[in-house]
Parts: structure tokens; C-alpha cells; sequence
């Protein structure tokens, strides 16, 4: 793996933005961000000439079940591959590999194959697990496969977590199904991140489980009880409640623009994290896919049950970047926060993911002021190049 010198770019480091600057990629991390050229440079270093772009922190998707025809439900160390080598594409540097409510067997696979996954040079990382489901609440299950929805068992989650190899990073539960807050106080103390999502409980029943440990929204607006003037539900919880960060799908079909100027203009950029919640016909030509065992429809736009419900999505990280770049008041900045920098904190590898900063791993996009990527670095080696259109 060769030094990388990008020149001449708008860096975004971590407390400052930088013009024309340089930054230095050596051994996968950043060696150094400088404000002229440096002196003296390594043997063999590739220059990156980023004239007119930006250099930002890769993003992090905290919520991806597939891409170009896999899923992590496949339980296979291809699909995780596939998924691996597609997600630079669009500036995913690293994701939490999300499961689906399913049959505990179907689960148990899936959490072994990725305990052994091994992440490669020049793809994306696997930093964990997104476990949605299957404790959720059936009258919010939206695509996730009523049959399998199941109430919080410790137990069982714990035999999971020891599956996957300490690999369960998140939970999406309902919290209403603890109501004394065992399962979620367990979880919290054991550093899982416990996300309420599928859930129909209420603003009161939200305040009680963020008490509990709740720290996070899943997909904000979609499978919860929303705003109504009395009871503003889990919508006005993640609205209200300083200590949850919410995911926000930014398809502008999961939540309208309206609404998702209405989210920034009331929670601000500190508490959303972009997310996809993609499945694998995410880079695929429209057509007849499946999701947890479930057909789906797959348009143009979005993926579909046979009732029109929503299957996850097909959307890229870069495009709902685009998208929430368009609203009023949101900067480049904004959107780093949004996808890098929060997503990291929440599950706790701001150390070293998340912000561009010298000793941290040299995950890095290149983009232009519209967030098309031109160059996506993963731990220090080219992942995707506009110029090779692939992997290198």
C-alpha cells in the first residue's frame, strides 16, 4: 500500500477547513494535513490532485442490509464482499452489516458469518452489527416478517452476541416490550447501542426508555407513533429528548423534503445520522427482489412489499447527502457531521473513524461541491476512482 499525497483540496479536517491543502495517507492512516506542500515526502507516494474538490471523512452507514444483489441475511462471506466492494462507490467507507427480523436460526447464520468475516484492503469495513429485530412491536413491523417478531429475550440476545463475536453494535427494539427496563439497562451496560425503532409507544413511554439507556431513533418517522397535538409520540420524542440521535433516511420518499426540513430546522445536525437501510437490489436494475424471505418490487425510486409498503430502500449514501445538501440551511459541513462524525461517536469508534485527523484511519472521499465522488480511500488504499469507474 503505497503513501498517498492528495494536493491542492478543500480539507475538512476535524477542527478546521482547509484551503489548498495537503494531505498525507501513509501505513492506512493519516500521517499529516498540511497547509503548503511538504518538504520532504516518502518513497513511492501517489499524488492525488484534488484542485477544485473536497476532502471529506468517509461516510459511515449505520444501517445496510444490502447492495447489488446481496444481503447480510445471505450469510454468506460473498455477500458481504459484494456489499463491501460496492459501498466505496458512494463514499461508505465503513457500515454496520443489518440483519432483519427472521426465523432464529436465519439470524444465528448471519451472525456467524460475520463473526468471521475478515475486512480486506480497498473495501469498505464491517464495524459491527445493526440488529433490527426481532424485538419489535407488530402493529409498527412494517417490512420486518410478522411471524418472527418476537418480546426482548436477554438470554437469547446474549447467545447472539457471543455468535457474533462482540460484533452487535446496535439493537432496534420497541421499548414498550420492557416496560421495567431489564433488557435495554443490560444491553446499555454492556456498551450496545439500543435504538428504538418499530415501536408504538408514546412520548411518555419514550422519555421512560431513554431513562432505561435508549440512546437513538431508527429511521425517524417511519415504523413509530408520530406527532399528534396530545401525544407527540416517538416523531416529538426524537424531536424533544436532547439525549437521542435519530437515523434519517433522505430518500425524500421515506420522509418528504418538508419534513426533512422540518427534522434539521428542529434537531440540527449534532443529533441526525444519515443512514440508508438499503437492500440488495440497491445498484441493480429494477425488478422483483426479496427482503427477509418477502417479495419485493423494485422500481426506479424505491422497493416495495406486494401491499406498497417500503422495503428498506435503493438509495446511496452520496445521493441522500445530495438531497439533505439541498435543504435550507444545511452546509458540507452539516453533512459530515451527519454521516460521519455522529455515526461514529454513537457507537463508539470516534477514535478512530468519523473525522479526518492525523492518527486516525485514513478513511477519505473526494468529492466536488455536490457530493459526487471522484475518489473513495479505505484505510489508506484506493477503493473507487471516477476516473477507473471500479475498484483498483
Amino acid at each position: 500500500m503505497n503513501p498517498i499525497l492528495i494536493k491542492n483540496a478543500t480539507i475538512y479536517a476535524e477542527e478546521e477547513v482547509i484551503e489548498k491543502g495537503y494531505l498525507l495517507i501513509k501505513e492506512g492512516q493519516i500521517a499529516g494535513i498540511f497547509k503548503q506542500e511538504p518538504e520532504k515526502l516518502p518513497e513511492h507516494v501517489q499524488i492525488i490532485d484534488a484542485t477544485n474538490l473536497l476532502v471529506l471523512p468517509g461516510f459511515i452507514d449505520g444501517h445496510i442490509h444490502g447492495a447489488n444483489g446481496a444481503d447480510v441475511m445471505d450469510a454468506t462471506e460473498s455477500a458481504l464482499e459484494v456489499m463491501a466492494s460496492a459501498l466505496p462507490n458512494e463514499g461508505t467507507t465503513s457500515f454496520l452489516a443489518t440483519t432483519i427480523t427472521q426465523a432464529p436460526e436465519n439470524i444465528e447464520q448471519a451472525l456467524i458469518n460475520l463473526a468471521k468475516h475478515q475486512n480486506k484492503e480497498g473495501q469498505a469495513e464491517v464495524i459491527g452489527v445493526h440488529l433490527e429485530g426481532p424485538f419489535v412491536e407488530k402493529k409498527r413491523a412494517g417490512a420486518q416478517p410478522l411471524p418472527y417478531i418476537i418480546k426482548p429475550d436477554l438470554d437469547l440476545f446474549q447467545k447472539w452476541q457471543q455468535l457474533s463475536g462482540g460484533r452487535i453494535k446496535t439493537i432496534t427494539m420497541a421499548p414498550e416490550h420492557d416496560p421495567t427496563g431489564v433488557f435495554i439497562k443490560e444491553l446499555t451496560a454492556s456498551g450496545v447501542n439500543v435504538s428504538a425503532g418499530h415501536t408504538d409507544t408514546d412520548f411518555a413511554g419514550m422519555k421512560r426508555a431513554v431513562s432505561f439507556g435508549v440512546r437513538q431513533a431508527t429511521h425517524l418517522c417511519n415504523a413509530m407513533s408520530g406527532i399528534h397535538h396530545r401525544d407527540i409520540g416517538v416523531v416529538g420524542a426524537a424531536l424533544q429528548l436532547e439525549e437521542l440521535r435519530s437515523e434519517l433516511i433522505t430518500d425524500e420518499i421515506h420522509v418528504s423534503p418538508e419534513m426533512l426540513q422540518l427534522i434539521f430546522d428542529h434537531v440540527g445536525s449534532k443529533r441526525l445520522m444519515l443512514i440508508t437501510d438499503s437492500m440488495r437490489a440497491k445498484g441493480l436494475a429494477p425488478g422483483h427482489y426479496e427482503l427477509g424471505g418477502q417479495p419485493v418490487k423494485v422500481t426506479e425510486d424505491r422497493a416495495v412489499l406486494a401491499d406498497e409498503t417500503l422495503a428498506g430502500s435503493i438509495l446511496k449514501m452520496n445521493d441522500g447527502a445530495k438531497k439533505m445538501l439541498k435543504l435550507k440551511g444545511v452546509t458540507i459541513s452539516d453533512i459530515i457531521e451527519m454521516a460521519s462524525v455522529n455515526p461514529a461517536k454513537q457507537i463508539g469508534v470516534f477514535d478512530r473513524k468519523g473525522s479526518i485527523s492525523i492518527g486516525k484511519d485514513a478513511d477519505v472521499i473526494i468529492v466536488d461541491d455536490e457530493i459526487n465522488v471522484q475518489y473513495t480511500i479505505c484505510r489508506g488504499a484506493i477503493a473507487y476512482s471516477i476516473n477507473s469507474k471500479n475498484k483498483n
